[in-house]
């Protein structure tokens, strides 16, 4: 299976150290990265959107996908939050095993 990088925004960040924190702690992911202060431009409900927000960068294996995402819609603030995955090409194996030993399902 493939490692995998979620992307998910977060309107602030008690938002996403609790989802950081839940997904890292419940074996969804491995590692999950904050970086605060991205502005993300976009239209809602017809209305054109400027917000800062906090981006999550989520690692994972690709069969956790659906998991991980059920899991960030039910605690994420956003009635329709960002869960975007990207297939990991290539990366440094010993930390593509870590993340498939920290995700692997019990």
């Amino acid at each position: 299976m493939t490692a995998i990088l979620v992307l998910c925004a977060c309107p602030d960040a008690a938002s996403a150290e609790r989802l950081a924190t839940a997904l890292v702690a419940e074996g969804l992911a491995a590692c999950v990265n904050r970086i605060p202060g991205v502005v993300s431009t976009y239209r809602w409900q017809g209305t054109l959107c400027r917000e800062e927000e906090c981006l999550l960068l989520i690692k994972t294996m690709g069969e956790r996908f659906e998991a991980l995402r059920a899991r960030i819609v039910a605690l994420h603030p956003h009635e329709l939050p960002e869960v975007v995955a990207i297939d990991i090409a290539a990366a440094h194996a010993p930390y593509l095993a870590w993340i498939a030993a920290q995700t692997r399902t019990q």
